[in-house]
């Protein structure tokens, strides 16, 4: 060896990412003030997805099925309908999901506060489109959270 440090591969940081480079990027939200680990952290991908499993199921299963009786084949846009209205309320008013509720993550404004309703809206709205859903950054936010200015945290 000359001394010199060798430097990874190009597919060594294009696979793994800019951390297997060398570069420490923090832990997710770091940059906003949240802890790393424990209550007020950032819920990380599966407790989010898990949640919306959850939400989703009830909204198609219990709401819309069993409660409603609309066949969701028939009417698609019915089981939609019911998220947006029941995630609404219930981000609204509570700041959580039933989802979030049995996965211990809430969806707070970036004070860690209850966000406010506008917020909530345009959240709602940009999550039943699911494509913001699954674009998100380091901090765990999707483009729904950035847009509305709010990040989905432990309990």
């Amino acid at each position: 060896m000359s001394g010199k440090q060798e430097q990874p591969r190009w597919t060594q940081t294009w696979l793994g990412g800019v951390r297997s480079a060398g570069v420490d990027l923090g832990y997710p939200g770091e940059r906003l003030g949240v802890p790393e680990e424990g209550s007020g952290s950032m819920a990380r991908f599966g407790r989010r997805f898990g949640a919306l499993i959850i939400d989703w199921l009830i909204c198609t299963w219990a709401i819309t099925q069993a409660l409603l009786r609309i066949n969701p084949a028939e009417s698609p846009w019915v089981p939609v309908a019911v998220f947006a209205v029941q995630y609404l309320l219930l981000v609204g008013f509570l700041g959580q999901t039933f989802g979030h509720r049995l996965l211990g993550i809430r969806v707070a404004a970036m004070d860690g506060g209850r966000p406010r309703w506008l917020p909530v809206l345009v959240r709602t709205i940009l999550l039943c489109l699911a494509v913001p859903a699954v674009i998100f950054d380091r901090d765990q936010r999707g483009v729904h959270d950035r847009v509305s200015n709010t990040m989905v945290v432990r309990m």
